[in-house]
């Protein structure tokens, strides 16, 4: 199923980050440039994303009205910032692609955010989601204790810099992944 033939024209119909955004309502759109505003790369995450040398097209199954991507996504777009020569990530509502979302499930769940990460030729590389490990520990230390937080209540910055994080470690391991690839190596002559 994860074929170029497959990925490549969905992620040519996918959207860039600041026009997904404009898709969603305007009070989605709203929590999206708020939480855009609170993600940015340290100096040595700049140093790392700018030192990647292969293209990586991120293709992210996403949905405007959810808070799992509004507290996400934008630090996706921060990551792509970094190197846009080298990273291009795009969004697809998961709604209006029930072929990609079948594919993708997770727990038996179509959950988002979901990011497939593809190579230079749109070859499947990996994909990960809905949450990485640091935000799976925080929504247990807030869901399985004795009170539950309210749904968009505010997000630590610790936890902030700690997804961002995670993220970051999954678009390096792939930046490597893509390095190493003997394929890629021989192609680049590197």
């Amino acid at each position: 199923m994860f074929t170029p033939e497959f990925l490549q024209p969905k992620f040519a119909a996918a959207l860039p980050y600041d026009r997904y955004v404009a898709t969603g309502k305007p009070h989605e759109q709203e929590n999206w440039r708020a939480f855009r505003a609170r993600v940015g790369l340290t100096p040595a995450q700049q140093q790392l994303v700018a030192g990647f040398s292969r293209k990586i097209n991120a293709l992210c199954v996403s949905g405007t009205w959810c808070g799992d991507c509004v507290q996400q996504c934008p630090m996706f777009d921060a990551i792509a910032r970094g190197n846009p020569e080298r990273i291009d990530v795009r969004f697809v509502d998961r709604d209006e692609y029930p072929d990609l979302a079948d594919g993708i499930r997770i727990c038996s769940g179509q959950r988002v955010p979901v990011l497939l990460l593809l190579n230079e030729d749109f070859d499947f590389v990996a994909f990960a989601g809905d949450r990485p490990l640091s935000r799976y520990r925080a929504l247990a230390g807030k869901m399985l204790g004795a009170a539950c937080p309210l749904p968009g209540g505010p997000v630590p910055a610790d936890e902030i810099a700690a997804t961002l994080a995670d993220w970051l470690n999954e678009f390096e391991r792939v930046a490597l992944l893509l390095r190493l690839s003997g394929k890629l190596r021989q192609r680049h002559q590197d």
